[in-house]
């Protein structure tokens, strides 16, 4: 605790009116106010003066009569959130440890913005208090409830802003490559549809009579049905360059210029040789460029139109499942399919997946019912869950094993991974709120806190079983009948 100079005092009538403005306080006795006044530290701060310090010992109750004070977590920086405790404000001019806390540390620097006048009340008095002023007791208790009841809001809010800074950078990147993807796809179509264009206006020279326009529509036809046809085209790359030069032959022999630019695209489109000496035989000759030409492009159209579909249903699935993973739209306790929950948070989570070259198994039971649930809090355990595995397991790749089984009265989820296990000091300790093994700006401690909150909200329960290489973590869910998770 900052030293300052504690005034003298005679229990100034001041001070008792002054302490009569704080809420807990304004009906008590004289007497009692006088007591208590007796027995705390009054102090006088100037601006910039420090109150309290992060890592202090907690050993004192705090009534601000006057004043600002502002915590902060490192005083060294202005990043990060500020605490406010401020006279005069029902919410924070009472602060430090109330009755039966147990807070063991303070976790904030604390220093005046304003001239402050503070009482400390020592928590030592605390078995005193409670006999001489059980009223103002339990109006502290009360206190303390509805602050415990805030910060639990809180840590969830952060935790599920934490969870959603896990999945933002994969989601990134896994919308941006579909979409990149579709944009780059899309001037190559505009560039072959202004060859498609050329190729029109030279096939019109050669007056065709109206059986060859309509064998060469057929001959198209067939030729992009085949190429969007990935059973009717082998895509073995040793084929396809077999094809390709057989192609190319059948063209230098009959001295089309730039056989090149049609080989390939009329190889992967399924054209034959034998299709080819059709095409030939039933075309003018001085007409056989310009109509493989048209051909060609044609294929190479209708190709580019299939990868930007592929991309934008690409980017509607991810879509949908950000939508299924939180449940947007949807009622908050409704009939739940976990297996599509988990392979929702399996898809967003796909790029920490991927970056780790991880494995992943399904072993879904094939007769797994609904279950009555909160789905977006469900898929939060599921996320916390994973993730929480991706990072045990080595950079080098892993094996990540998503198992559902239906029990006589409950549905059981496993997650298991083969990271290096949890170590024997540290499993006393992982449902402890903000008790974290990572790095600093890596973990709040918060998600296994978070995920057992949810296991029991919805009467469920967890546990757990690891060593180095087989850690597997087992959440227990009440069938229908017993599910009551909206209270």
């Amino acid at each position: 605790m900052e030293t300052s100079e504690k005034l003298p005092t005679d229990l100034p009538r001041e001070c008792i009116l002054g302490l009569r403005k704080v809420g807990v306080f304004s009906d008590l006795p004289d007497d009692e106010l006088a007591w208590f006044i007796e027995n705390s530290d009054e102090r006088f701060l100037k601006a910039g003066e420090y109150l309290f310090h992060k890592g202090d010992s907690p050993e004192w109750m705090s009534i601000y009569l006057s004043g600002e004070v502002h915590g902060r977590e490192d005083s060294t920086t202005l990043d990060g959130d500020v605490y406010i405790f401020r006279a005069g404000d029902p919410a924070t001019e009472i602060s430090g440890k109330l009755p039966f806390s147990r807070m063991t540390e303070i976790g904030l620097d604390g220093r005046a913005v304003t001239p402050t006048h503070v009482l400390l009340f020592p928590s030592s008095l605390f078995p005193e208090l409670l006999r001489r002023m059980p009223v103002l007791t339990e109006r502290l208790v009360w206190i303390m409830s509805d602050r415990v009841r805030e910060a639990t809001k809180m840590d969830e809010r952060r935790d599920k802003l934490m969870a959603l800074g896990k999945l933002s950078a994969g989601l990134a990147h896994e919308l941006n490559n579909p979409a990149s993807a579709a944009r780059r796809t899309a001037d190559e179509l505009a560039q072959m549809l202004e060859e498609l264009r050329l190729a029109d206006l030279n096939l019109c020279r050669h007056n065709l009579t109206p059986e060859e326009r309509e064998f060469l529509a057929d001959t198209e036809r067939a030729a992009i049905k085949q190429d969007g046809d990935q059973d009717a085209v082998s895509r073995n790359a040793l084929e396809l360059s077999d094809r390709e030069s057989e192609i190319t032959d059948w063209l230098d022999v009959r001295q089309v210029a730039e056989s090149w630019r049609f080989a390939q695209v009329l190889a992967e489109g399924g054209v034959t040789l034998e299709k080819l000496e059709e095409i030939s035989q039933k075309m003018p000759v001085m007409a056989l460029k310009d109509v493989l030409t048209r051909l060609a492009v044609q294929i190479s159209v209708s190709k580019l139109a299939g990868e930007i579909k592929t991309s934008v249903t690409r980017i509607s699935e991810l879509v949908g499942a950000i939508k299924e993973y939180s449940y947007m739209d949807q009622a908050g306790v409704q009939k739940i399919d976990l297996h599509k929950g988990l392979d929702n948070t399996l898809l967003i989570l796909k790029y920490k997946l991927k970056k780790k070259a991880i494995t992943i198994t399904r072993e879904y039971a094939e007769d797994l019912p609904p279950i009555v649930a909160h789905g977006s809090l469900l898929n939060q355990i599921w996320t916390n869950l994973i993730d929480n595995a991706i990072d045990a397991m080595p950079e080098s790749g892993g094996r990540l094993k998503v198992r559902t089984k239906l029990e006589p009265d409950a549905i059981l989820v496993e997650i298991r991974d083969n990271g290096a296990g949890i170590a024997a000091d540290v499993q006393p300790h992982i449902f402890e709120p903000f008790y974290t093994t990572k790095g600093i700006n890596e973990g709040t401690g918060l998600g296994l806190d978070t995920v057992l909150r949810i296991v029991r909200k919805h009467h469920g329960n967890i546990r757990f079983e690891t060593k180095a290489g087989d850690t597997c973590f087992q959440v227990r869910l009440p069938l229908e009948k017993k599910s009551n998770p909206a209270g």
